[in-house]
């Protein structure tokens, strides 16, 4: 690109193009900062000050894992934090006592989805469909649409269909 006219150290960025009444093309390269400075780039002051922002997100996340540390299922008496400390649950009834909080564990752990996918054992040797292909596939065939490639979306559009008849 080159360096800025105007202040010949920083890296031209904003690039300017003007037409002079005789027809005559005239171009500038200038920095952030320049064209800044020349009234020709105008860069909005934030409104918010992000260090409030961030303590009032860490505040609201200690908050959240506070009162999940709290739960406790009346049916065993394990507490979230137990769970969170050892790993495993203590009883059926921990899923109801805890569920907000697994919920939002389970989603992180598989790419948003609230039941788990799993895997096909290779043992099988038959290829199994799974719910994740059958997502990915519609998930190929919004793209395939909302980029107008109509062929490509009637080829997943038919490979859906057979791997939902399968």
């Amino acid at each position: 690109m080159g360096l800025c006219e105007r202040c010949k150290k920083a890296q031209a960025t904003f690039h300017l193009t003007n037409i002079e009444p005789d027809g005559q093309k005239v171009e500038r390269h200038l920095c952030e900062n320049c064209a800044t400075e020349e009234g020709l780039l105008h860069v909005p002051k934030p409104t918010v000050n992000v260090k409030d922002v961030l303590d009032s997100f860490v505040a609201h996340m200690k908050e959240q894992s506070e009162v999940a540390d709290d739960l406790v299922c009346g049916n065993c008496g394990i507490s979230y934090l137990e769970f969170r400390n050892q790993g495993l649950l203590g009883c059926p009834q921990d899923y109801d006592a805890f569920r907000e909080p697994l919920m939002q564990l389970i989603e992180r752990a598989q790419d948003g989805a609230t039941s788990h996918i799993g895997k096909t054992p290779k043992s099988i040797g038959t290829q199994r469909t799974t719910q994740q292909d059958v997502r990915r596939l519609k998930r190929q065939l919004e793209d395939a649409v909302a980029a107008e490639d109509y062929e490509r979306a009637a080829d997943l559009r038919d490979r859906l269909r057979d791997l939902e008849d399968a």
